[in-house]
């Protein structure tokens, strides 16, 4: 497997990639190569899984009361302290 050096990362940058791998439980190597694997490789898209976080999303949001913005409430909010 391929190696990789980085040669002069600030300070900052160390210690927010190691804060980081510490809130993962992973070292700061298998931070770094996630870090990258993110950005730069393509995510497949499983869709049964989409389709079921999709559905699990609506009937979450489905129990919650809607609440309805009208033309007048708009309005009224715009106004709202200007008098």
């Amino acid at each position: 497997m391929p190696t990789l050096t980085i040669k002069n990362v600030s300070r900052e940058l160390h210690r927010q990639l190691k804060k980081r791998a510490e809130l993962h439980h992973r070292s700061l190597n298998s931070e770094v190569i996630d870090f990258l694997e993110q950005g730069f490789l393509p995510r497949l898209l499983d869709p049964k899984k989409y389709l079921a976080e999709v559905r699990a999303a609506r009937e979450r949001t489905a129990r919650e009361t809607c609440i309805f913005v009208t033309e007048k409430d708009l309005r009224e909010a715009r106004n709202w302290g200007r008098m």
